[in-house]
């Protein structure tokens, strides 16, 4: 219903919330006029009857507009700083390399500070990383032919991607710890540079109670495991052996509960990985021995000048993850391992073998006790596994009878060794060099160095050059680094 309140001379025209068509005329009064300026007021309309302006829109738009604008022009700075820090980190060195352990589309969710600048990559790859941009970004590459330099997610900004939406594949879930700590970057140049002082954080493992589904530490007892308390007792009164009552939910735990290492994103790996000769049988017996020196000796020539090729007398087979994590297992170690000086001189080795892949040369490794590919899986090493293959067993026989009698004695460990490297499947070998003649099979391990050497060693890095054509007098042949006296095979 119109509804009219004469203003003196002037009338004021309302809507009211109440229909109808008739209109009512009431003598106004100071407070309704007040009241009347009150509504325009918080209606905010402005002039009375004679027309209304939206003032705070207009305030709100220009606001929002000013508050665009500094966005864009910051979006704008970080931009060109990032383009700035990626075209500079191109002729830095390496400071530390990682292997990834799940894989990440950096296409569908690219918000690094350069669009369409981020680093692709899937589960196993081998990640170099130049420098650090900020909290969620490296600035690196992925260790192929081929593969510009851009930016790497941090394990903090691979975190909060698992935790916002799928852009990674793999084994996310199991990428962290209960405590959410991952590493920065400086926790990953340390342990580049000092491999064995790993994070306890990668190591902790759990169990799960098999009735109430709790977690616990390893030292921890469940909190259903039998005990003097909660032992069944007979009708007798006396405790029943804890033998018959804890070997169903033992046996339950082994199957269905089994402690699973804890993954991080990434594991920190040499820069260059050493390369590792395994085969045609067991090292310290003459054939295989004659073998591999004829390699060692084609790769020192070929690459001369960008290799290093080093004697390792240690069990490099125990630098397992778990158990340089694990202090308690060190006495274990080395009770069980009398001939070596135990889990600290491993650990030297492996230090040693770090820094030399510092320098980005190619690593070779003349090992004495590493004689099948499962015994460095779990190492840090992630060795480049070259297995020199004899295919017919005949052949591989014939030879160990040619090197006398010594040799024939040992003639069915050797053939047992030989077989069970061939019933790996391939992919656990990097190369296979099953070839008759030497020729031939330096050719093929030449070709495969020289591969890895240009994925490694891209345009406008430090360290890139060319492949040798001509060997120069005053450069050193055969770049050897002694861990100790070689046997006289290799004389």
């Amino acid at each position: 219903m119109a509804r009219q309140i004469a203003v003196r001379d002037q009338d004021v025209e309302l809507d009211s919330l109440s229909g109808g068509d008739q209109a009512s005329t009431v003598s106004s009064t100071p407070s309704d006029i007040q009241r009347w300026h009150q509504y325009n007021e918080r209606s905010g309309r402005v002039g009375g009857s004679d027309g209304f302006k939206d003032s705070e829109p207009a305030y709100r738009a220009s606001d929002t507009s000013s508050v665009d604008e500094d966005r864009e022009t910051s979006r704008r700075e970080l931009e060109r700083r990032a383009w700035e820090a990626l075209q500079a980190a191109r002729s830095k060195p390496v400071a530390f390399a990682v292997r990834t352990n799940i894989a990440y589309e950096g296409s569908e969710d690219d918000d690094s500070p350069v669009h369409g600048a981020a680093v692709s990559f899937n589960v196993k790859d081998f990640l170099h990383v130049k420098e650090k941009f900020n909290d969620d970004w490296w600035i690196g590459r992925v260790v192929k032919e081929g593969c510009d330099i851009g930016f790497i997610p941090t394990p903090s900004k691979l975190k909060s991607l698992q935790q916002g939406g799928p852009s990674m594949s793999g084994r996310p879930s199991r990428g962290y710890s209960k405590s959410g700590s991952v590493f920065q970057f400086g926790d990953m140049v340390n342990q580049a540079q000092s491999p064995t002082n790993t994070s306890p954080s990668r190591h902790s493992s759990t169990s799960v109670d098999a009735e109430n589904g709790m977690e616990y530490e390893e030292e921890q007892q469940s909190p259903t495991s039998p005990t003097s308390k909660t032992l069944p007792r007979s009708a007798s009164g006396t405790t029943v052996s804890s033998q018959t009552a804890t070997g169903q939910q033992t046996k339950a735990k082994k199957a269905f509960f089994k402690k699973q290492e804890q993954l991080p994103p990434y594991d920190v790996v040499p820069s260059m990985r050493p390369i590792v000769l395994v085969g045609p049988s067991l090292k310290g017996y003459e054939v295989t021995d004659m073998m591999q020196k004829a390699l060692f000796d084609y790769m020192k020539h070929q690459f001369s000048g960008r290799v290093l090729i080093s004697r390792v007398t240690s069990d490099i087979s125990l630098a397992k993850r778990s158990n340089l994590a694990n202090p308690s297992k060190r006495n274990i170690i080395e009770r069980s391992n009398s001939k070596n000086s135990g889990l600290a001189e491993v650990q030297q080795e492996i230090e040693r073998i770090f820094e030399l892949s510092r320098g980005l040369n190619l690593v070779v490794l003349d090992c004495d006790t590493i004689n099948h590919p499962t015994q460095l899986a779990k190492t840090s090493l992630a060795p480049l596994l070259v297995y020199v293959k004899i295919t017919a067993p005949k052949v591989l026989q014939r030879l160990i009878k040619t090197r006398g009698k010594a040799q024939s004695r040992a003639l069915t460990v050797q053939l047992v060794a030989a077989e069970k490297l061939a019933q790996c499947s391939e992919e656990m070998y990097d190369l296979v060099l099953d070839e008759t003649q030497l020729d031939d099979a330096c050719d093929h391990l030449g070709e495969f160095l020289e591969s890895y050497w240009r994925a490694t060693h891209p345009p406008n890095q430090p360290g890139s050059r060319p492949p040798n054509t001509q060997q120069s007098s005053s450069m050193p042949q055969y770049n050897v680094i002694e861990g100790g006296e070689r046997p006289s095979v290799y004389l």
